[in-house]
C-alpha cells in the first residue's frame, strides 16, 4: 500500500510527498543547530531528574502506595496528557473537546517535563512535514541518541525552536489567549513542572500525616510516593514519549510506503498505549485511531471514545478509507 502524507495544520487537512531517502543515509543536524552550544536548562533538568530517579533502586523508597502512584501517574499524565491531549487532540486536531477540558490536560503535559502547547505542536508538525529529511528536528538518521534526547540538549535557531516558527506551524495554538500566555511566560513548562511536585508532596505529606501521624512511617511512604508518583513517573514518561521518535523510525514493519522511515513497533505500542503503530500514522495523520489491522489495538483511540461516552469528546475524525467513502457519497447526492 501507498500514500501521501497528510498533515494537519489549523486544523486542515493537507497533502503533499517527498521522496524517500535511500537505505543507509546519514543525516547531518538539523539546520541551525549549534552542536557547540548545550541548552543547560533542559540538559540540567535531564541529568538532575535521572539522577533522582535512580532512587527507586533504594528499598527504603519503595512502597506499593508509591508503584500504585507511578501507574496512576503514566495514565493521566503519560497518557492522557501527551498522547491524547498534545498530539491527537491539538496537533493532528483528530477530535475536539470542550476548551476547559483540553486546557486542563495540556497543563497536566506541562507537569510532566513538557515543553509548551505552541512549541510541542510546533516540533512536531515541523517532524511530520520533512520527517527523516534534513529539517525534521529529530531524525534517527542523524542518530539514534539524537532522535531520542539529544535533539532537545542543542541551541538551535532553526528546527522549530524559534518563536517564528511557533507562530508558522501552530497558529493556530496561538489563538487561544491561555496558549499565548504561557509563551509569555519565561521557562513556563520547568515552572508547571515545580509547581505541581510541590503541591503534590504537600498533599501527600498531608494525606499521609493524618493517616499515620507524625513519625518515620508517614515520612517514608510520603517520600515514595513522591520519587516514583513524580520523579520516576516523570522520567518513565519522557522516554517512552521519546522511543516514538527514536525507535518507531528503526525498528518494526511497514503497512504503507510513506516516504520516511516510520515503522509499526509493538513494544513502543505496549509502553505507550498505541502510538508504537507508527507507520499507520503517518499514514494517515487526521486520524483519531492507528489501529488499521484487527490485532493493531490502540488504546488511546479506545480511551477517546469513552471520552466521547461522557461528553468530553466529539467530531472523532474516522480513518481515511472511511473520510473517503464519505466524501464520495456526498458528492455522489451532490451529482443526483
Amino acid at each position: 500500500m501507498s500514500t501521501t502524507i497528510e498533515r494537519v495544520q489549523s486544523g486542515a487537512d493537507e497533502t503533499f510527498a517527498k521522496d524517500a531517502l535511500p537505505l543507509g543515509t546519514r543525516l547531518p543536524a538539523p539546520p541551525g543547530t549549534d552542536l557547540t552550544r548545550i541548552n543547560w536548562p533542559y540538559a540540567g533538568t535531564f541529568l538532575v531528574l535521572h539522577g533522582l530517579a535512580l532512587l527507586v533502586f533504594v528499598p527504603w523508597f519503595f512502597s506499593w502506595a508509591g508503584f500504585i502512584a507511578f501507574f496512576l501517574g503514566v495514565l493521566v499524565f503519560g497518557q492522557l496528557a501527551i498522547p491524547i491531549g498534545y498530539h491527537r487532540l491539538l496537533t493532528h486536531k483528530s477530535f475536539r473537546a470542550p476548551k476547559w477540558f483540553e486546557r486542563t490536560i495540556a497543563t497536566l503535559a506541562m507537569c510532566s517535563g513538557q515543553e509548551t502547547p505552541a512549541r510541542w505542536v510546533a516540533w512536531h508538525r515541523i517532524h511530520h512535514q520533512h520527517s527523516d529529511h534534513h529539517e525534521d528536528p529529530h531524525s534517527p538518521l542523524v542518530s539514534f541518541f539524537w532522535s531520542h534526547m539529544n535533539w532537545l540538549v542543542h541551541e538551535s535557531n532553526g528546527s522549530g525552536k524559534t518563536f517564528a516558527r511557533y507562530e508558522k506551524y501552530a497558529r493556530d495554538i496561538l489563538r487561544d489567549p491561555y496558549y499565548m500566555w504561557l509563551e509569555k511566560i519565561r521557562y513556563a513548562s520547568p515552572i508547571f513542572f515545580m509547581a505541581h511536585a510541590v503541591v503534590y508532596a504537600a498533599i501527600t505529606g498531608l494525606v499521609t500525616v493524618a493517616i499515620y501521624g507524625w513519625g518515620m512511617t508517614a515520612l517514608q511512604l510520603s517520600a515514595s510516593i513522591f520519587v516514583w508518583g513524580v520523579i520516576a513517573r516523570t522520567v518513565w514518561v519522557w522516554h517512552i514519549t521519546w522511543a516514538v521518535n527514536s525507535l518507531t523510525h528503526l525498528f518494526g514493519y511497514r503497512n504503507f510506503d510513506t516516504p520516511d522511515g516510520s515503522r509499526n513497533n509493538w513494544f513502543v505500542t505496549v509502553l505507550t498505549g498505541g502510538e508504537g503503530w507508527h507507520n499507520n500514522h503517518h499514514a494517515d495523520q487526521a486520524s483519531a485511531t492507528v489501529q488499521i489491522r484487527w490485532w493493531e489495538i490502540d488504546l488511546s483511540f479506545y480511551a477517546i471514545k469513552l471520552l466521547e461516552r461522557i461528553g468530553l469528546a466529539s467530531h472523532i475524525v474516522p480513518p481515511r478509507h472511511i473520510r473517503e467513502a464519505v466524501r464520495q457519497k456526498v458528492s455522489s447526492d451532490t451529482a443526483a
